[in-house]
């Protein structure tokens, strides 16, 4: 245990985030791990580490007592008495064991604790940086696609995490070099298992672009009051404004439409519905099922509503597959049932 033992610590600090207090700690119990297998589990010991000295002293700890029924943890008092005449009943008899002097077992094995302790570090220091980043967007580079089951491994600049099929926008393809955006869904504590889940696919990830492409929203003024959305083909995102004299739904599309067609861009082309927020369910409802016109809303019961519009507007307001009504439902909380006049 020498200079450079204390400069690699010093290394792995700066280079791999590792504290260095940390390390230590997992140094000194490969040390206890290497000293049980050397003199056997009852023995005991004590490290002294010694950063400012650069110094690391292991020492053997006998207890003082009148008979020895474990030589191992014990000494006489004789024996004791002939180190040095402090020595008493229950006192601890220390001597120092040269760590160069553990046979290759014991050596292997705290060198085994040691690496072990450096890969947990580096998964720590991942997971604090994951961690301030959770339901939040990352810009990651994509560095391999997986052709066989879809999955990409991305560079997040903190690690390398993938980016499962599942968690893809349909029919979106990629290429190594390619800078996307994910949403930190998760950060996995347990030691095994994915670090972090990335998603492409959440709600979060549209709730975020708005914060970020509209300064109205970053500043308090504008608020998003809900996301429905089904990645690749529609999203639906009701606003409300603080200010009066602030038009919530133009805030976030943007002059020309600027501010959302990034955010379209991004998620490849997908549909987004900006819908003004009302605290009157009717309203809500009706401004939730555009692009279609409602004629009335009339509601009829615990979160339930029916909802009447022209003839021509019937297949608008259902959408395909029913998409634009279980958008609506959803963004609104409503169960709602839609007739033509």
């Amino acid at each position: 245990m020498n200079k450079e033992f204390f400069v690699a610590l010093d290394l792995l600090e700066k280079e791999k985030g590792i504290p260095k207090e940390y390390m230590l700690e997992k140094i000194e119990a490969a040390l206890l791990s290497a000293f049980k297998k050397e003199f056997g589990n009852s023995t005991m010991m004590r490290v002294n580490i010694d950063p400012v000295k650069e110094d690391v002293k292991v020492y053997l700890q006998k207890e003082v007592v009148e008979e020895v029924t474990n030589p191992q943890c014990q000494i006489s008092l004789e024996e004791a008495k002939a180190i040095s005449k402090r020595y008493d009943i229950g006192k601890m008899v220390e001597t120092e064991v040269k760590t160069k002097n553990f046979r290759r077992l014991s050596a292997a094995a705290a060198k085994s604790v040691i690496i072990q302790g450096i890969r947990e570090g580096e998964r720590k220091v991942m997971q604090d940086a994951y961690e301030s980043k959770r339901e939040e967007i990352i810009t990651a580079t994509v560095s391999k696609v997986d052709t066989i089951n879809g999955n990409v491994v991305l560079e997040t600049g903190t690690s390398h995490a993938v980016l499962l099929k599942s968690e893809q926008i349909p029919g979106e393809t990629f290429y190594v070099g390619d800078k996307i955006k994910v949403f930190v869904m998760e950060v996995n504590k347990e030691s095994r298992g994915p670090l972090v889940t990335l998603s492409r696919i959440h709600a979060g990830l549209v709730r975020r672009m708005f914060e970020l492409e509209v300064p109205e929203i970053q500043d308090g003024i504008v608020m998003i009051k809900g996301v429905a959305r089904e990645a690749g083909s529609r999203t639906k995102i009701s606003v409300w404004s603080r200010d009066e004299d602030v038009d919530a739904v133009g805030a976030c599309i943007g002059n020309h439409g600027m501010r959302i067609g990034g955010i379209v861009d991004e998620l490849r082309g997908e549909k987004i519905d900006i819908v003004k927020y009302s605290e009157n369910l009717e309203e809500y409802v009706a401004a939730a099922l555009a692009p279609a016109e409602v004629r009335s809303v009339t509601l009829t019961g615990d979160r339930a509503c029916k909802v009447v519009v022209d003839a021509d507007q019937l297949s608008l307001a259902i959408g395909k597959e029913g998409q634009n009504a279980r958008l609506a439902a959803r963004l609104t909380g409503m169960k709602i049932d839609i007739k033509s006049e």
